[in-house]
């Protein structure tokens, strides 16, 4: 039995049973790692003293038979954007390359008080700003499926680990999809919460009105039980909603029959691999032969996600990054002569391409004279978005469409081209403009046997539903059975 391809709920089963010890979970996670991770690449740090301190405490509960929850000795990695109180947080970004946190995140202190093991800290794309994990200041993270590929971004590291089964189970973050399209090209499942549902004290922000953390795992069960240890009311966190989380494999019912599904024809747009539009149409079908409702919608605004998305985040950005400035924290120039030549010089040398795109597009949009054609603007169609949303809820329960428009692509394809790195995300940004849940399933392979996710989009805080659905879909599918053979 290979411990480190196991799921939470399989290994769970096992330390009630006595059948194997936490920290031996933990030592087949490091070796896998130390098999895999050369080539995968997934990790920026690991945490063996911490990993195995936390998991001799859950084995010893064990022996004196106390009972242990579902995460209590499980071996998970964290998206390097997560604050770890004594452990080293970059957000993949040289201009934190020192940075050592003295708090935990609320997400990570929940998991601490549920016992979880943490592995250590993976890639990502520099301040989630990416979506190939090519942004990365330290290195590109590969695909398990193919290592010439990307494995999407910016939550690749975490994905891709969760794929090798370098990892049992990831923390991600979306912002316009750094969950869920990295779980599509990496082959797993990745669920983006409602805005609100997960406490964002501790996670280094981007763009404050849409991230959030989220799960990336094997299955559909094992994110329905890593979404209920994260979320959760935090009063540190003025955006989070207080309401109470239910046992979401409650709703694990394993049918969809009267579920009414929409299917927005605004989402199978010109230029999509054929391949991604065939698997899930063939998922579609499959719905409709399981007993669900499906009907053709309008999400008309739509066309617009990219450019309302790309004047809101970077404006967001270029407020939230204006902190790193090499007075208080992280890294700072030796090269300078006065105070505004350090500024300058430390964030020339401390932030990489795409920060610095995203910083000047952001503070161009908010300057005077512009506020009100492009930020002002973006403000108002992302409203008409929500409201496309909510007018499309009244007829259906959920919404199913791609993940992303087309497979993993190769590593350096789209480096040079930004405005076509940023139509990767066309079809799960609209998500994040309003704040709604949504989840990425397996749904197939192509013709290159490199894998394609399935979205579900569900209404706020109906995570219940869209967890159903994605799991009636996966108990009639194998596609989350099959690994990666990497070579």
């Amino acid at each position: 039995m290979d411990l480190h391809s196991l799921t939470i709920h399989q290994l769970h089963d096992l330390l009630v049973k006595k059948e194997v010890t936490s920290r031996e979970v933990t030592e087949a996670l490091y070796r896998r790692i130390g098999e895999v991770d050369g080539r995968i690449k997934a990790y920026l740090l690991l945490t063996q003293e911490e990993a195995f301190r936390q998991a001799d405490e859950v084995d010893r509960k064990i022996i004196r038979g106390e009972k242990i929850g579902d995460l209590s000795g499980i071996p998970i990695g964290l998206k390097d954007i997560l604050c770890t109180k004594g452990i080293r947080t970059t957000c993949g970004s040289k201009i934190l390359d020192n940075y050592v946190p003295f708090y935990d995140g609320t997400v990570v202190r929940k998991l601490k008080e549920k016992e979880a093991v943490f592995l250590g800290k993976l890639n990502m794309d520099e301040f989630a700003m990416g979506s190939s994990t090519e942004n990365s200041g330290f290195f590109t993270t590969r695909n398990p499926w193919g290592l010439d590929r990307i494995p999407g971004g910016s939550s690749g590291g975490s994905a891709a680990a969760v794929a090798a089964d370098e990892c049992i189970a990831a923390l991600g973050t979306d912002t316009g999809g750094s969950i869920r399209q990295p779980a599509s090209c990496c082959g797993v499942v990745g669920l983006k919460p409602t805005y609100g549902r997960v406490s964002r004290y501790g996670l280094v922000a981007f763009a404050s009105s849409l991230d959030q953390i989220g799960p990336i795992t094997k299955d559909v069960e094992d994110c329905a039980i890593l979404l209920r240890g994260i979320s959760g009311y935090d009063p540190r966190d003025s955006t989070s909603i207080d309401m109470e989380v239910p046992d979401y494999r409650r709703f694990l019912a394993g049918n969809v029959k009267g579920v009414r599904i929409g299917i927005p024809d605004e989402y199978f747009i010109a230029g999509m691999d054929p391949d991604v539009e065939g698997l899930v149409k063939e998922a579609i079908d499959l719905f409709r032969g399981m007993g669900a409702e499906v009907q053709t919608i309008s999400l008309a605004h739509t066309p617009y996600a990219v450019a309302v998305y790309y004047v809101i985040c970077t404006a967001e950005a270029s407020s939230n990054l204006a902190r790193y400035d090499g007075v208080k924290y992280g890294f700072r120039s030796n090269r300078y002569h006065d105070l505004l030549e350090m500024y300058a010089r430390t964030r020339a040398e401390g932030f990489g391409k795409e920060v610095k795109r995203r910083i000047i597009l952001g503070t161009y949009v908010l300057s005077a004279g512009y506020y009100d054609a492009y930020y002002r603007k973006a403000s108002q169609v992302r409203t008409l978005m929500r409201s496309d949303f909510e007018e499309a809820f009244k007829k259906v329960d959920v919404i199913a469409t791609p993940t992303a428009p087309t497979p993993a692509f190769r590593i350096g394809e789209k480096v040079e081209d930004p405005l076509q790195m940023y139509l990767s995300d066309i079809l799960t940004i609209p998500v994040n403009l309003a704040g709604l849940p949504a989840i990425s399933v397996p749904c197939g392979f192509n013709r290159q046997g490199l894998p394609i996710g399935l979205q579900i989009m569900g209404k706020h805080f109906d995570e219940g539903k869209i967890l159903r659905v994605a799991h009636a879909f996966e108990q009639n599918t194998d596609f989350h059975l099959k690994k990666p053979n990497i070579t």
